[in-house]
């Protein structure tokens, strides 16, 4: 079952998030952009409230939630119902994936790469953006996270385990791209954009079909 609930009920405090961080939220953006294809043949899997795919420029997103639906709409992006285990689209479809995180809302991870491998083009791109388990803010989160409506529920994952998987899918040529490297309370201003991982507790990982 889709891990909806908190987001039906507290899409408000979801929002709040991002602005009560906004730096770090932009950081993550800056991430993401420096992996993302050029191309407006995408799609945002997992897309939330829009908070990403809008600034991003992707038109075209996919989630369960109702209420996270409805706010990305009036962001201007086309929502379709429905799961990364199950995308309602035929084979060979996109350029490109995104999932900004989402991986660890997953009730299959390997089902839903190996459905995103199928809907991407052949050369398309997936672009995972996720906090690093083994990074102190993926600890913080993952000893904290009874006290938080949205990651009760949630399953961290290493920068190891996210390309295991993806390589299991059938993804190959793997780049990273790691921000936020301060405590999320520290984080005052934009943080800087770093190649590869282990450092940056925001990770963002691009692979290829």
């Amino acid at each position: 079952m889709p891990k909806t609930e908190p987001f039906e009920k507290h899409a408000s405090q979801y929002e709040e998030w991002f602005e009560r961080n906004k730096f770090a939220y932009q950081s993550e953006l800056q991430a993401i952009k420096k992996l993302l294809p050029e191309s407006e043949n995408g799609i945002e899997i997992g897309v939330g409230s829009g908070r990403f795919a809008a600034p991003l420029g992707i038109r075209l997103g996919l989630d369960p939630s109702k209420e996270m639906r409805k706010i990305a709409q009036r962001r201007g992006i086309e929502v379709i119902d429905g799961v990364a285990e199950a995308i309602p689209f035929g084979d060979s479809q996109f350029d490109f994936v995104l999932m900004v995180t989402t991986l660890c809302f997953l009730d299959d991870i390997e089902t839903a790469l190996k459905e995103i491998h199928r809907v991407l083009k052949s050369g398309g791109n997936i672009i995972i953006g996720f906090i690093n388990a083994n990074s102190p803010m993926g600890r913080l989160y993952q000893q904290k996270k009874n006290d938080n409506v949205f990651y009760r529920d949630a399953t961290f994952y290493s920068v190891e385990e996210v390309v295991a998987y993806l390589k299991n899918a059938g993804f190959t040529d793997f780049d990273f791209r790691q921000t936020l490297f301060r405590p999320l309370a520290e984080i005052r201003d934009i943080e800087s954009v770093k190649e590869g991982y282990g450092e940056g507790s925001f990770v963002v990982v691009k692979a290829t079909k």
